[in-house]
């Protein structure tokens, strides 16, 4: 009841001033004293209130007060959250480009013509656009060159295959002399003969492993070296051989003598090239003198 009466006296009696005094216990001295209204009260709690909220919202924007709060994200978090963003933004567009572009190229092969697609993310949306490409005539004289069975860009050119051999391989030619038998596997000839002098070194023709290194009947001392691209080279007919099964040979590295116990003056020394398990013509990559 008496709170009721005091709300309505300070809401009736805003306007009107009181004093407020501090007077000595002891003495009943008047100390110090002030004229307020409750309107005036009332208006410097709610100024108080706001300098306060100023003050609390200017720490937490301009200082790192709430990095120190545990479970709270801070600037660093909110920081790290946006570099993540933007590093997802960039990695979904560089897969939707690698994926446009195999796209692309599967339509080109199909000989259809191509599409762009125009591709602008935002945070909250992505709109594609896609757009016909005109057709160029360098295009189509590309295609019919690669869909033929011949020239330097056709992908099915059965010699596509030993040209790229050729063309990643330096060979020494393991021997010096003259040919007399050229590489014909219908007349069981599947390397190549030539006539040499007796115990002229014999040289490998590239890098690679000894699989094979030993005396046979009819070929006298046989060595099989194994190369890279799966190509494997034979010499037959040698008088000795240096190298053992499995050891490493070099390029140009003499690997046995030519010539047969029972030649005296010269003799027939055959060279074989195995690439893919079918003999190759060892004159299409080594020039014989």
């Amino acid at each position: 009841m008496a709170l009721g009466k005091s709300l309505k006296y300070f809401i009736t009696h805003m306007r009107e001033k009181h004093r407020l005094a501090f007077r000595n216990q002891h003495t009943d001295t008047e100390v110090w004293y002030m004229h307020i209204s409750p309107l005036n009260l009332l208006a410097g709690f709610f100024a108080l209130v706001l300098i306060l909220f100023i003050i609390v919202m200017s720490i937490v924007a301009f200082t790192p007060i709430l990095d120190l709060l545990p479970g709270y994200p801070g600037s660093k978090s909110r920081e790290m959250l946006i570099n993540n963003i933007m590093r997802l933004d960039s990695l979904q567009q560089e897969v939707r480009n690698m994926q446009i572009y195999s796209e692309n190229v599967a339509l080109i092969m199909e000989g259809k013509n191509p599409v762009t697609r125009n591709d602008v993310q935002r945070m909250d949306s992505l709109n594609n656009v896609k757009s016909k490409v005109e057709v160029v005539a360098e295009d189509s004289i590309l295609r019919s060159q690669m869909e033929a069975t011949s020239g330097p860009y056709s992908l099915n050119d059965p010699t596509t295959g030993r040209r790229n051999l050729r063309n990643t391989m330096e060979m020494y030619a393991p021997v010096q002399g003259v040919v007399a038998q050229q590489f014909s596997p219908r007349d069981g000839q599947y390397g190549i003969s030539l006539v040499t002098p007796v115990n002229q070194p014999v040289m490998a023709v590239a890098d690679g492993t000894v699989i094979f290194s030993g005396w046979v009947p009819d070929h006298g001392y046989v060595i099989y070296i194994q190369h890279g691209n799966n190509l494997i080279s034979v010499y037959r007919s040698n008088v000795n051989v240096l190298k053992k099964d499995g050891e490493r040979v070099r390029s140009g590295e003499i690997i046995g003598y030519t010539g047969t116990p029972e030649a005296e003056s010269s003799g027939n020394f055959e060279f074989e090239l195995w690439h893919n398990g079918n003999a190759v013509d060892p004159m299409g990559y080594i020039v014989f003198k």
